[in-house]
């Protein structure tokens, strides 16, 4: 008699892990998806698994990837230079960033091309980008913060439905 409520539990808990599972996975974004790395140092691998061969290694917590496919735990990536490969999903974080590209870029008090120069970024500095709409987005980095064109910046792009899978 002692060992039923421990079965009453173990059999709980297993319909619990095997419910949560699907959520969990019906709560990953459509593919294509924007993510960011959120750690100090992430690996970039040839395949799904920490048994295939490491491509990369990105020290650059924050940069901005395009999630491409899943599987299991595993997302396969895309970096600002079009290199893919898989990471963890542990890695990645949803919050929203991008990296300058091309010249240096004004950020503006405004999302106008008249609007007063606020802050100028340099290529390669990544922020965190919100409000994005009709070519602007709302760039943070470190705090500064100004309105910066979407041609700019990698990151930000809407992934066209004919990318999506």
């Amino acid at each position: 008699m002692q060992f039923r409520p421990i079965l009453f539990a173990i059999t709980l808990v297993a319909a619990l892990v095997a419910f949560a599972v699907p959520v969990a996975a019906q709560s990953d974004p459509e593919l294509p998806y924007w993510a960011s790395i959120d750690v100090d140092e992430a690996r970039m691998r040839a395949g799904p698994s920490t048994e295939f061969p490491i491509k990369w290694i990105y020290r650059r917590k924050y940069l901005p990837v395009k999630v491409i496919d899943r599987m299991d735990g595993w997302r396969k990536v895309e970096d600002p230079a079009g290199d893919q490969g898989w990471m963890h999903s542990r890695l990645l974080s949803g919050d929203r960033t991008a990296i300058v590209t091309g010249d240096i870029r004004a950020m503006r008090g405004e999302p106008s091309p008249n609007a007063h120069v606020a802050w100028r970024a340099e290529p390669g500095v990544v922020g965190r980008i919100s409000d994005c709409d009709k070519g602007w987005c709302l760039f943070d980095v470190a705090g500064q913060r100004g309105w910066i064109q979407a041609d700019g910046i990698w990151g930000e792009e809407e992934l066209p439905r004919a990318e999506r899978k």
